[in-house]
């Protein structure tokens, strides 16, 4: 159970933090900065793996969790389970700051930039995710990303994502955190692109890592 309360609590700060500073700088008409904002994810990424990488491996995607069980290191039985609590803390955390910034209208929701056609963003997204999967898998210990190497590499992998892509998906790499705002803001248009793309980008992650490091990419056959 320890690891399942990992998982909610990680997930939790990191939407808190994460869509925090969105929905802040929405409200006091950008005094976060979109530069505030992706500096904000990459610190809170770092920050919870540090704090539950030992503990639940620090997951806090379901994308990650499920690439993981793909490449045979983790077991596919607790799936259900860690995204049942990986959604739960998005959740939670989109709730408190529904309450605690009810002038905001987006709460950080993710949706593609006017222009942007859905299936370009459905591109972007994938490719996102399997950036950060390729380093996740390869800096992590079995299917826990703990240590210096692991926080900083991933803290720094969604820092620059956030930078760059951002304007243009929000960048979510997540269902978790897309289904947390998405609740509250109302906003469901195109979160079918933000629940497939992430888990397609990190399978294709765990494959392309086999087909380059045999020996080290995973624990048995990928």
């Amino acid at each position: 159970m320890k690891r399942y309360i990992g998982e909610l609590i990680g997930t939790f700060a990191m939407v808190f933090c994460g869509t925090g500073a969105m929905t802040i700088n929405e409200v006091t008409g950008g005094d976060v900065s979109h530069v505030g904002i992706a500096i904000t994810w990459g610190l809170i990424v770092m920050a919870m793996i540090y704090a539950f990488g030992d503990i639940s491996g620090a997951h806090f995607n379901p994308a990650v969790t499920i690439a993981f069980a793909y490449a045979k290191k983790f077991d596919w039985k607790e799936v259900p389970k860690y995204i049942l609590f990986q959604c739960l803390g998005a959740i939670l955390a989109s709730g408190v700051l529904f309450m605690l910034f009810p002038a905001s209208n987006e709460l950080g929701a993710t949706f593609p930039a006017d222009g942007f056609e859905p299936w370009r963003a459905f591109v972007l997204e994938l490719l996102l995710t399997f950036f950060l999967m390729l380093v996740i898998i390869n800096v992590s210990t079995g299917s826990k990303e703990v240590g210096t190497m692991a926080a900083i590499a991933i803290g720094g992998v969604v820092l620059l994502e956030a930078m760059f892509a951002g304007p243009m998906t929000k960048a979510s790499m997540n269902p978790a955190r897309t289904l947390g705002p998405a609740i509250f803001s109302g906003k469901w248009e195109h979160t079918w692109l933000y629940f497939t793309a992430p888990p397609l980008g990190a399978i294709l992650a765990v494959i392309s890592c086999k087909l380059v490091k045999d020996d080290q990419c995973c624990d048995n056959d990928c």
